[in-house]
C-alpha cells in the first residue's frame, strides 16, 4: 500500500508540471507553438543524457543477471504490445497516434524520477533496460508508424542521438568506465531535466485548448483503458505466472520496475514526435493529458494487484 501512495504522490507532482506550462501559455507568457523548440531537446538532448546517466555504476555480476531480467521483461512486454496492438488495429480501427499511445510508454520521463523516489536511486538502473528496448524500437518501428513510412534508412537511426546514446552507455558501462565529473554532472543535469520539460511540452501544447473539450472526446477513454488497464493486467499475469520470480533474487522488484514502465501513460515522446513530423500533435497531447490524469489511480492499483499476487 505504501508503494502505491508514494507511486500517485510522485504522479502529481509530475501532473503539476504540466499544468505549469498550461499557465504559461493561458497567461501570454509563451505561445503553444514555442513548445517545439523544447520537444527538440528533451527528444535529442534530455533523452540520450538519461540514457547515459543511467549506466555510468557499477559492473557487478549480480547487476548483470538483473539487467538481463529486467531486459528479457521489457522484450517481453513490448513484444505483447506490438504484436497485439498489430492484431487490434484493424478491427478496432487505431491510427498511428492511437497506435503509438498503446505502445509506447513514459518510460524515461515518467519512471526515472518515480522509480528513484519509490523504490530508491539504485533501481534506476534496472529502468534502462526497459528504456533501451523501447528507444530502439521507437527509432525504427515507432518512426516507421508515426510517418506512414518503413524506417530502411539505417544510417539515419544508427547516428540518431538515442541509438548512439545506447551504445555509449553500454560500452562505458561494460568497461567500467567511469565519465570525469564535469562531464557526468553535465550529463546528469540534462537527464534530471526530462520530467519537468516533457511536462511542460504536453502543457504548453494544450494551453491553447479547451479543456472541457478535451473531456468530451470519447475515444481518448478507450486508448487510455488499453493502454492504462489491459495491457498492464496481461503484464502482470505473465510476471506472476510464468515462472519470472525465480531468476534473481531480487526479481519482485525488478519486474515490478518493468511493470511501472509497461503501464505507465502515453509517452510524451508521442508528442513531441507528432510535432517534429508535422502529425497530429494535439489528438497526442488529448491521449497524454488523460492518461496521466488517469494513471494517478491506475499505476498504484496495478502495482497493488502486482504485490498482492506476488
Amino acid at each position: 500500500m505504501e508503494l502505491s501512495i508514494l507511486l500517485a504522490e510522485q504522479i502529481v507532482a509530475l501532473f503539476l508540471m504540466m499544468a505549469a506550462g498550461y499557465v504559461l501559455v493561458k497567461a501570454g507568457l509563451f505561445e503553444s507553438k514555442d513548445s517545439k523548440v523544447l520537444s527538440n531537446i528533451v527528444v535529442y538532448v534530455c533523452s540520450p543524457c538519461v540514457v547515459v546517466n543511467s549506466f555510468q555504476i557499477t559492473l557487478t555480476k549480480d547487476k548483470i543477471m538483473g539487467l538481463l531480467l529486467a531486459a528479457a521483461g521489457a522484450v517481453i512486454v513490448h513484444a505483447l504490445l506490438v504484436g497485439l496492438t498489430r492484431l487490434v488495429q484493424k478491427p478496432l480501427h487505431l491510427n498511428p497516434i492511437e497506435k503509438m499511445s498503446v505502445i509506447y510508454s513514459n518510460s524515461g520521463n515518467l519512471i526515472v524520477p518515480l522509480v528513484s523516489s519509490v523504490l530508491g536511486q539504485e533501481w534506476v538502473f534496472y529502468s534502462t533496460a526497459y528504456m533501451v528496448v523501447q528507444t530502439l524500437l521507437l527509432w525504427t518501428h515507432g518512426i516507421g508508424v508515426i510517418d506512414r513510412e518503413p524506417q530502411k534508412n539505417y544510417k539515419k537511426i544508427l547516428l540518431n542521438p538515442n541509438i548512439i546514446a545506447i551504445f555509449a552507455g553500454v560500452v562505458l558501462f561494460a568497461g567500467g568506465i567511469r565519465l570525469p565529473v564535469p562531464l557526468r554532472d553535465c550529463i546528469g543535469g540534462f537527464a534530471d531535466m526530462i520530467g519537468p520539460a516533457s511536462m511542460l511540452v504536453i502543457g504548453m501544447i494544450i494551453g491553447n485548448i479547451d479543456l472541457k473539450w478535451v473531456f468530451r472526446q470519447k475515444r481518448p477513454y478507450f486508448i487510455c483503458f488499453i493502454r492504462l488497464i489491459a495491457f498492464p493486467l496481461l503484464f502482470i499475469a505473465v510476471f506472476c505466472f510464468a515462472g519470472m520470480q525465480g531468476l534473481h533474487k531480487d526479481a519482485e522488484y525488478i519486474l515490478l520496475v518493468v511493470l511501472l514502465a509497461g503501464s505507465a501513460p502515453a509517452a510524451a515522446m508521442v508528442t513531441q514526435l507528432a510535432q517534429i513530423y508535422n502529425k497530429d500533435a494535439m489528438y497526442a497531447s488529448v491521449i497524454n493529458v488523460m492518461s496521466i490524469i488517469f494513471c494517478i489511480i491506475s499505476m498504484p492499483a496495478m502495482t497493488l494487484l502486482y504485490e498482492y499476487l506476488v
